[in-house]
């Protein structure tokens, strides 16, 4: 087995997962190129993109060579509206089998009584964890969009903020830390059916614990969001919301490395009301080449080389954290227990919004997000697909000397570019 996952792809069996295979096969594009040369360029070309550039958004990974094979399984073909056993088509009997391993083992991977695969998108999950839980015009209480919270935790311009009343609670602006008063208070002045816990821009563990006891305090439902910290959950190397919430939401690609998706974990005494609320009330059929793949990304982050994978993408996260704030970036909450990094360029004279077109055009890819003070935008940045490329803590004090030398402009952006091919192709995400 290698030392280090990512360096290379590696197959392991869920039977023997001490068995492992080099994996080099890249998806080839011949076919598509014969019947569709404009579009086989645009697969080529992202391919591309993807091998050159340096993927820091923390919302992004690298799926492995038999979750892509998965995908592009012919059981994108089959309709399968329903559950396994109870289908509204004929022909499910294979797809059956495909949807019970899916299910059993995020169950097995995450303690949950009750697992629900097909959501097609960590965005779907929660809607349907509030359709199992709430009617329209129900108070909800959860993180302020300013302050990390997701556009499904009370966006005026989502499904969220039209159909359900919510209040929102913030971090502290000195520490950017959740202000747990805050929300204690909000929680018994306002004694919302539902609180939400989760954020796409919260670099510290959540207190499940915490938000379980004013849960209960009030009255409330607790939903977890945990579409970002899901997969270091899923390799130990963060708290799991499952013991604390009555539903937890999250998606089955981020650090989890699996496909593009959403999934449901619950207790049995709501198993069957969140299994309605996906289907029929918010989903119609579901693609069950997606949760073939979403079966297989469970199995593989089953292993022991997942749980080395997840402890490394924090490892390189910290030492990430604490490179940019040696660089004199101010780094939210003084550094990071995840995958992520939230951070303000301002002292080193430039805006989120200008470092981050700076960055993309010396090839490092990632986001802006809200900072904790002000209106200010700062950037949001991951280590997990780095991470699975196979670069370590010295890749990563690399790649914030180069961020920071861009930034300040010590480093011409052609240079920059140059220096970021040079690191990727000794990292490619798909060898060979």
């Amino acid at each position: 087995m290698l030392s280090v996952p990512g360096l290379h792809w590696t197959y392991v069996t869920v039977d023997a997962p001490e068995r492992t295979m080099s994996v080099t096969h890249v998806p080839e594009a011949d076919v598509l190129r014969r019947q569709d040369p404009e579009l086989a360029e645009i697969l080529l070309g992202e391919r591309e993109r993807q091998a050159s550039t340096l993927q820091l958004i923390a919302a992004e990974n690298f799926t492995s060579p038999a979750v892509l094979a998965a995908l592009g399984s012919p059981l994108v073909n089959k309709y399968a509206e329903g559950y396994p056993g109870a289908r509204h088509h004929g022909g499910c009997e294979i797809v059956d089998v495909a949807e019970r391993i899916a299910v059993d083992r995020a169950k097995a991977l995450f303690g949950a009584e009750h697992a629900n695969v097909q959501a097609h998108s960590g965005s779907s999950a929660v809607l349907a964890a509030y359709a199992a839980l709430l009617r329209p015009g129900d108070t909800v209480l959860a993180l302020g969009l300013p302050h990390g919270g997701h556009l499904t935790h009370g966006s005026p311009a989502n499904f969220s903020g039209r159909w359900f009343d919510f209040v929102p609670y913030g971090v502290d602006a000195e520490s950017g830390l959740i202000d747990h008063e805050q929300v204690r208070a909000l929680a018994r002045s306002h004694r919302p059916k539902a609180i939400v816990c989760g954020s796409i821009a919260y670099p510290r563990h959540i207190d499940h614990a915490f938000f379980r006891e004013v849960a209960d305090e009030v009255g409330a439902y607790l939903i977890a969001d945990a579409a970002h910290p899901i997969g270091l959950v899923a390799g130990g190397a963060a708290p799991s919301p499952v013991p604390y919430a009555d539903i937890v939401c999250a998606t089955t690609h981020k650090v989890l490395r699996g496909p593009r998706g959403g999934m449901i974990l619950c207790g049995g005494d709501l198993a069957e009301r969140v299994d309605r609320a996906v289907y029929p009330f918010t989903q119609g059929g579901a693609q069950m080449h997606t949760v073939a793949a979403k079966a297989v990304a469970f199995g593989e982050a089953a292993t022991p080389a997942f749980r080395v994978y997840a402890h490394q993408v924090v490892a390189n996260a910290r030492v990430l954290a604490a490179a940019l704030e040696s660089e004199g970036l101010t780094v939210t909450t003084g550094g990071t227990d995840t995958h992520l990094i939230t951070a303000d360029p301002a002292p080193l004279g430039v805006d989120g919004r200008d470092a981050r077109g700076l960055l993309a055009a010396a090839g490092m890819v990632l986001d802006c997000c809200a900072l904790p003070h002000a209106h200010a935008r700062g950037l949001r940045l991951g280590t997990a697909a780095l991470t699975t490329q196979g670069m370590g803590e010295q890749e990563t004090r690399r790649i914030a000397a180069l961020l920071a030398g861009v930034l300040r402009g010590d480093i011409e952006g052609r240079k920059a570019r140059e220096e970021v091919r040079e690191l990727t192709h000794a990292f490619p995400p798909y060898p060979g």
